[in-house]
Parts: structure tokens; C-alpha cells; sequence
């Protein structure tokens, strides 16, 4: 009988795995004389290798050329961003006049919202989850409260009815119908940040749809995580950050989707310069003609720094492709569920859906007991364990440690050792 907690097993699935690791890729984080065990990729990604190079071509063309980096040599700025256009595209599964890498998450969700949240009398609300990512509903309670609405009677929250905080499709449907006819938009997010749940994209949609409500994401704990297919979902419009799966570096531009059938140029927006169509854009013309497509909700020319760290992590994915991550994530994952199943269930308990098609690389997790372990949260008491350990995750109030593994560089034996740190922790407390 296979011992799942055997380090010769987990030696033996990692080199059996039908792709390898691209851990050497990475630079990863050392505790003492070992690596560490970084579950924490939902947060920030490890750097890859090659982003130094990217950074310092920048670098070392602002110092030779200056100005002129802009239209001459390899890498120039003034098209920089098209060169992670494609590779996003690919990745999200859209066009890639459909993308664009710019601004932050926040900023990207307030200049979609002004295009695709325009509310009437009719229909001033929209539909989040309930215990959404803090930023989004800041961001839908000023944007309802900016057209003069109230956010209390048109900021719609939908409510867990499953254990751990889930929600289900049930539910998602009889609130979008429920309040359709006052609806304008439904934002959601593609995993639930707290709980792992990862949602049917093209189902929320078309529910949404059926009401008469635009549909947008806010994707940051999808994009790649999950095998996106944006353009063909009919997403209206999505926003994400490239700093957790996409290993692009602290506080890293964001990304943007606007679907192709909302291309026209006469849809309302905040304009800028960049925006502005690129064969006219340096006649520096009074009225502002949108760039076709995603490219149009521009509003000043982008980071170059902060694109050229994205162009390393593009490589790596294009390199893969989404599907065989996709796969690579559910062995990995799998074998974290496996083992909390059969070595701590005493102990642990997963809030994430057991369903692979319901979650991506993340599980949530709950100390089983939850407080009066020395006089603190359990759950915080072996969060602190693990990190001594050089195991390291992240942590949620109030009570959930969430452990991703993140496929392109963590291991069967990152899992195991995970395991066993848990193990060592509750057989000493």
C-alpha cells in the first residue's frame, strides 16, 4: 500500500510528473541553509530568472540612448506593451486587441466600471459576493454612490449558503434573477480570494446577460491559475494583477479585458492621451479618437520597468501553456487534499470545494478546535509554526491559512514537507 507521506513518494511523483518543474526558473527564497517551501503564490510570485534581464535592458537603453529609447533599437518603448500582448491574449484566452497590461487592478476596475456600470433609475444596482476582496467593494460602493445612487439599497451582496463560506450556482442564479430587472452589472470574481472557490465564468454570465446586466470579472486570483477562455465566455469586461501567478514583482502593472463586441469607439470612458488612436496621437489634436479595442481605455503611456519583469513570466507560460499547468495544479493540489485527508484530518479543515473543477492551486484552510492554544487563535499559532519552519503561506481573518501551490515551481515534496510541519506542530502542542 502507497504511503503518501513518504519522502521516496513524493520523490517519485515529482519525477514521474509529465512536466517537470521549471522551479530552476525561479529564484527561491532561502530559510537558513535550506529552500523554503513558498505556498504564497496567490500573494506574490517568486521571481523568475530571467526578469533581471528584462529590467536591465531598460536600464541600460535609458542610459545609452535616452529619449531616442522610444522609437530606436530592440525592445522600443513606444510599442513596448504590444510585446505582452500576444502572450496575454493567449493566456486569458482572448483576442489580443482584447487586452491590455496597464494602471493597477483598482484603477482598471473604476475605468471599466465607468464604461460598463451606467445606471438608471431602473436599473442602478450591482451584484457582488458577499465578503468580497475589500478593494472591489470600495470601489462599487463610491462608483454607486458617485451616479447618486445608495449603496445600501443598490450594492446587492450575495451570501455563503455552504459550508466554509461557498456559494453556490443555485444561489448565484436566484439572486441574478431575483434582482435582475434592477441590475446593471454583476462583477464577480473568478475565485473567491478567501475561500479558493473558483466559479463558472460562462454560466454567471449568461444569467447575468438574460436580466439585461453587463458582466464583468475581477480575476486576480484567475488569471494564470485557471484555463481562461474570456472571448469566448462573452465576459464583458475583466480586470486582474499580474503580481501573484504572474510573477511580475511587487505592485506589478495590471491587466485589462474588454470583449470585442463592446470595440465602438463611442462607448463612454475617461480618455487619455495613450488611448488616443496611434496614427494621430502625436498630432496632439483637442478631441480624443479612442484606440479600437482594450488598447483605448489607455491613459498615459505605460511603465516600461513594470512591464519588462511580465515579459519573463509571459515566456515561461507560453512556454507550457495553460492547459498542462492547469493539470500540473491539480496533481499538486490533489496531493495536499490527499494527504490533509489521511494524515490531518484531526486537524485541519478544507474550506475549499473538493470539486478540481471548482477551485484552482489554492486551499483554504481551518485549525479544527479553533482557539485556546496558549492563549491565541490556533490557526494563527500554527501559521507562525510553519513560517519558523520555513514553510510558508498566507494568512485570513479571522481564521484561514491558504496554501497554493503554484505549478510552475512548487513540488510534491513542497506538499510533503507542508504535511509534515503540520504533523510536527499538533504531536508538540
Amino acid at each position: 500500500m502507497t504511503d503518501l507521506s513518504s519522502p521516496a513518494h513524493a520523490a517519485a511523483l515529482d519525477a514521474a510528473d509529465p512536466l517537470p518543474t521549471l522551479r530552476s526558473e525561479f529564484l527561491i527564497p532561502r530559510h537558513g541553509d535550506d529552500e523554503q517551501a513558498y505556498f504564497v503564490g496567490n500573494s506574490l510570485g517568486l521571481q523568475p530568472r530571467g526578469a533581471r534581464a528584462h529590467v536591465e535592458e531598460v536600464l541600460d537603453k535609458w542610459a545609452m540612448e535616452a529619449v531616442e529609447g522610444h522609437f530606436t533599437g530592440q525592445a522600443q518603448w513606444m510599442p513596448y506593451h504590444e510585446l505582452v500582448r500576444d502572450p496575454l491574449a493567449r493566456l486569458v484566452g482572448a483576442h489580443p486587441g482584447e487586452v491590455i497590461a496597464m494602471n493597477s487592478l483598482t484603477a482598471n476596475l473604476h475605468l471599466m466600471m465607468v464604461s460598463f456600470y451606467r445606471p438608471t433609475r431602473e436599473r442602478p444596482a450591482i451584484l457582488i459576493e458577499a465578503g468580497s476582496f475589500p478593494s472591489d467593494r470600495y470601489a462599487v460602493a463610491s462608483q454607486i454612490a458617485f451616479h447618486g445612487f445608495d449603496p445600501v439599497t443598490d450594492l446587492i451582496e450575495v451570501e455563503p449558503d455552504e459550508p466554509g463560506g461557498l456559494i453556490s450556482m443555485a444561489t448565484i442564479e436566484r439572486a441574478i434573477a431575483e434582482h435582475g430587472p434592477r441590475l446593471a452589472l454583476v462583477l464577480w470574481p473568478g475565485v473567491q480570494y478567501r475561500s479558493g472557490q473558483a466559479f463558472d465564468l460562462p454560466a454567471i454570465v449568461r444569467l447575468a446577460h438574460a436580466q439585461g446586466a453587463l458582466c464583468g470579472f475581477d480575476l486576480a486570483h484567475g488569471v494564470g491559475n485557471l484555463e481562461l477562455q474570456l472571448h469566448d465566455s462573452g465576459v464583458d469586461f475583466a480586470v486582474w494583477c499580474h503580481y501573484k501567478y504572474l510573477n511580475s514583482g511587487p505592485g506589478a502593472v495590471a491587466g485589462c479585458f474588454v470583449h470585442a463586441h463592446h470595440a465602438r469607439t463611442d462607448r463612454p470612458r475617461f480618455a487619455g492621451w495613450w488611448g488616443h488612436e496611434t496614427s494621430t496621437r502625436f498630432r496632439m489634436g483637442p478631441d480624443f479618437v479612442p484606440t479600437a479595442g482594450a488598447e483605448g481605455w489607455q491613459l498615459s503611456n505605460p511603465p516600461i520597468l513594470g512591464l519588462a519583469p511580465l515579459r519573463a513570466s509571459l515566456d515561461l507560460f507560453d512556454r507550457v501553456g495553460m492547459p498542462a499547468l492547469r493539470e500540473k495544479s491539480r496533481r499538486l493540489t490533489g496531493y495536499l487534499e490527499a494527504l490533509i485527508r489521511e494524515r490531518l484530518a484531526d486537524t485541519l479543515d478544507i474550506v475549499t470545494p473538493a470539486d478540481p473543477a471548482q477551485r484552482g492551486c489554492q486551499l483554504s484552510l481551518r485549525v479544527i478546535g479553533g482557539r485556546g492554544l496558549r492563549g491565541r487563535a490556533a490557526g494563527r499559532d500554527l501559521f507562525d509554526y510553519l513560517a519558523d519552519n520555513g514553510v510558508l503561506g498566507d494568512w485570513r481573518e479571522p481564521d484561514v491559512i491558504r496554501i497554493s501551490p503554484a505549478p510552475l515551481y512548487n513540488t510534491h515534496a513542497d506538499v510533503l514537507r507542508f504535511a509534515r510541519a503540520v504533523e510536527a506542530w499538533r504531536d508538540t502542542a
